[in-house]
């Protein structure tokens, strides 16, 4: 009888033939890319980065998922005539790939859970698609279904192939060279008198509420500072002041009010990984103070064309809109066409689905957020009380912005899936260490256990 257990038997040979497989991709393409450098250099080029990927995929199956995740937060345009994406959606797609064709199996429990309920969700906003066809609508439900399950698959990767710790300095620290550059220009700006918000200008232009999202979405990662990565006391405050202070000069109201509420629940979160002290409630409350003064002072000002006023007349219009299919909605993205009079995302997440996909899409919406929270709440704190901080921190951030789009809707399921990974890597790693066979010579524990009697 073989010692080797079945299941690992599978799964080692189903590794084998796919990595049999890109060997034998990686050959055929390097054929192609030697007749294309004659005629046409330019696909000679990719390709050859489509093999080196390939090769590099084959030999570590989480290095390019890490190294990517820089560009996930980069927010540059390059797309048009209703195919509107990013950058970041682009890195996201190239990521997603090899996280999906290598990535450790089995799944775990928790990261199955959220996927299927993406794919409920998806399923649903499928029947707008049929009945509304147009192309940014078919593009959206693409892209709406790589910022969940994409995002879920490359933090799985990263985590689950040993790079957990790696992968999530990355991220902060890609976040705070964003923070940094709104703080020096805000400084800027304030030196000239300037008092208005901050639209961070380099490399490229920036939203106030974009730059805002992030960095309190940073911060609230460094304030969970999980003990796997690695980011010590000191560091974690300077992380904090400088992300805190990015939030502050963007004036993001949505981004305040989010950051907030992730500190809340940590703090008032019995089951957690380390002690946080409440009186951190007392030094968040005079943001909240700012928040109601900025919110106050549009009201006051009778300007019936600032973002509040503005938000207010969006969602009446929006109610518009949606009465024209309730159940299943006018199709996603629907502000591209020219259908309606409105031209304008929906700043709030429940009500931007609801017009696009109708109740049907709402419902499925809600047991996606309902599941992923779920899951990172009953999550080991060690690794959940940093997924569960981040989700809550952009589910309240989607009440008073928009939703859909590339960086803020992506990072907190790259989050969880980052979470996901590092700890089934930990109960991987533990479980090999406890099959490791004994050092020779060592006492056996039973031996241990004998009277002096009885070892005479």
């Amino acid at each position: 009888m073989s010692i080797i257990p079945e299941r690992l038997l599978r799964t080692g040979t189903t590794d084998l033939l796919t990595r049999i497989g890109l060997v034998l991709a990686g050959v055929a393409l390097i054929a192609v890319v030697g007749r294309l450098a004659v005629t046409t250099p330019d696909a000679a080029i990719i390709l050859a980065v489509a093999v080196l990927a390939m090769g590099v995929t084959a030999v570590q199956p989480g290095l390019i998922p890490l190294a990517v995740l820089p560009l996930l937060l980069v927010v540059l345009r390059v797309g048009g005539g209703g195919v509107d994406l990013s950058l970041s959606d682009f890195a996201l797609a190239a990521a997603a790939v090899p996280a999906l064709l290598l990535a450790r199996r089995p799944f775990s429990a928790g990261l199955r859970a959220v996927l299927w309920a993406s794919a409920v969700y998806q399923f649903a906003t499928l029947i707008t698609v049929v009945n509304n066809p147009y192309t940014a609508n078919a593009v959206e439900w693409a892209h709406a279904w790589m910022l969940v399950s994409g995002s879920l698959l490359v933090g799985w990767a990263v985590g689950a192939n040993g790079h957990a710790r790696t992968g999530l300095r990355l991220l902060i620290g890609t976040i705070a060279v964003l923070a940094t550059i709104t703080v020096v220009e805000g400084l800027i700006h304030i030196a000239h008198g300037d008092l208005s918000p901050v639209y961070p200008s380099f490399p490229y232009g920036m939203h106030k509420n974009f730059a805002g999202t992030v960095c309190a979405m940073g911060a609230v990662m460094v304030y969970a500072r999980p003990a796997w990565g690695g980011i010590n006391r000191r560091w974690s405050f300077v992380l904090m002041g400088m992300m805190l202070t990015a939030v502050l000069l963007t004036q993001s109201r949505q981004a305040v009010i989010g950051l907030v509420a992730a500190v809340f629940v940590l703090v008032l979160r019995s089951r957690t990984d380390r002690r946080r002290s409440k009186l951190v409630l007392l030094l968040v409350a005079p943001l909240v103070l700012f928040v109601t003064n900025l919110v106050q002072d549009q009201v006051q000002s009778g300007n019936q064309f600032n973002s509040v006023f503005q938000r207010l007349t969006w969602f009446q219009d929006s109610m518009t809109v949606w009465s024209s299919d309730p159940w299943f909605g006018v199709g996603l993205r629907w502000w591209y066409t020219d259908r309606f009079p409105f031209q304008f995302q929906p700043p709030n997440a429940e009500i931007e689905v609801l017009t696009s996909a109708g109740a049907v899409g709402l419902a499925a919406f809600v047991l996606l957020m309902v599941v992923a929270l779920r899951v990172a709440w009953r999550m080991d704190p060690a690794y959940g009380s940093l997924a569960v901080a981040v989700l809550v921190s952009r589910i309240v951030q989607g009440q008073f912005d928009l939703f859909w789009s590339a960086v803020q809707g992506s990072l907190p399921f790259l989050v969880l899936g980052l979470c996901l990974g590092a700890k089934w890597c930990s109960e991987q790693r533990e479980s090999s260490e406890a099959r490791a066979p004994e050092p020779a010579g060592a006492p056996h524990p039973a031996g241990l256990l004998q009277t002096p009697g009885a070892a005479r």
